[in-house]
């Protein structure tokens, strides 16, 4: 419990946390963001780690000069598209193997199967959607890769998919978390961040549940 509610306050406070290490770390602070992006996106066991709300403060941090905002985004655009592509091959090399066991709980082949469906379904512009739903982004490129996803094609997907993503929440930071009203609530927005973050997963979740029950 304890470690749980240390989470909760590293996320919930990622304004003061990103400025104490901004002031420990000084220039290091880009090679810091840069691990955490990549990680979150690059590697299956870390996809608790902060995304969205880390890149809105973090933007935030860079409208006060803490950091500048264009090497910020583009340093976290290549993080996040490095992130990807080494998920992508881990998921090929990897992936099939471990879904051969069969009496899996986590790593079903059903559920690998599942996805590959989905994938069939909606095309490319899986990977890019991924990008805004926490856990999902983590997963999507290791299942492309699985799947066998045509390389060039989720290149393109991947890029596309990091630069609307770091984009977004880091210009939204940079450009809105100083406004005086969102600067003195901002827990409350990285909270809305966060839950906005993982309503499409939530709503994804309940449509496929009860609309496989319906059936």
């Amino acid at each position: 419990m304890e470690l749980l509610a240390q989470f909760l306050d590293l996320v919930l406070h990622l304004d003061k946390h990103l400025a104490l290490l901004i002031q420990q770390y000084g220039a290091w602070i880009y090679a810091i963001l840069f691990l955490i992006i990549f990680c979150e996106t690059g590697l299956v066991v870390t996809p608790f780690l902060p995304g969205d709300s880390l890149l809105f403060v973090a933007g935030t941090m860079a409208a006060v000069g803490a950091m500048d905002v264009h090497a910020l985004f583009a340093l976290l655009v290549i993080a996040a598209f490095s992130g990807d592509n080494t998920n992508y091959w881990i998921g090929h090399y990897i992936g099939p193997k471990v879904f051969k066991r069969e009496r899996s709980i986590l790593l079903n082949p059903e559920h690998l199967r599942h996805t590959q469906r989905f994938y069939e379904k909606h095309g490319g512009k899986t990977v890019v959607l991924a990008r805004f739903m926490p856990i999902v982004r983590t997963f999507a490129p290791f299942v492309a890769g699985i799947g066998r996803m045509r390389y060039t094609s989720f290149m393109f997907y991947s890029f596309s998919g990091s630069v609307l993503w770091i984009g977004f929440f880091v210009y939204c930071g940079y450009y809105f978390g100083n406004i005086p009203f969102v600067k003195n609530n901002l827990t409350a927005f990285i909270l809305g961040v966060i839950v906005l973050s993982i309503m499409p997963a939530i709503v994804t979740y309940l449509k496929s549940r009860f609309g496989t029950t319906r059936s």
